[in-house]
């Protein structure tokens, strides 16, 4: 039995029953995944460079494992959860002040001189 996995791991397992009790509907889920997936994707391309901008997986993983089954079995194991964005909310002016302090203003090192001015 060379090259078959006796108990597969990923899409068929966790069931998709029970990926749908951590989400709100199966649409939900494809998107939750594949962000997940992204991250973890990218987690291991930054690996090479030296940057950890991403956190990497959460569950233990074999080596020619997925992001996408990866991300499935975290759903399903509880280890991430989400949470719906208001998409009417809006910031405070102290949010916005506190996103200025930690990445500077939008226009920062714009001057008069600067030839993009409209």
């Amino acid at each position: 039995m060379s090259g078959i996995v006796a108990n597969p791991i990923g899409i068929t397992d966790p069931p998709i029953d029970e990926l749908l009790e951590h989400v709100d509907s199966k649409y939900a889920l494809v998107i939750f995944a594949a962000k997940r997936a992204r991250q973890i994707n990218s987690y291991f391309s930054q690996l090479h460079d030296g940057l950890l901008e991403h956190v990497g997986p959460l569950v233990e993983s074999r080596v020619q494992e997925k992001p996408l089954s990866i991300a499935m079995r975290e759903i399903n194991q509880g280890l991430l959860t989400m949470d719906e964005i208001d998409p009417n909310a809006v910031p405070s002016e102290k949010d916005l002040a506190d996103l200025d302090a930690e990445f500077g203003s939008a226009d920062a090192g714009f001057g008069d001189d600067n030839p993009y001015t409209f």
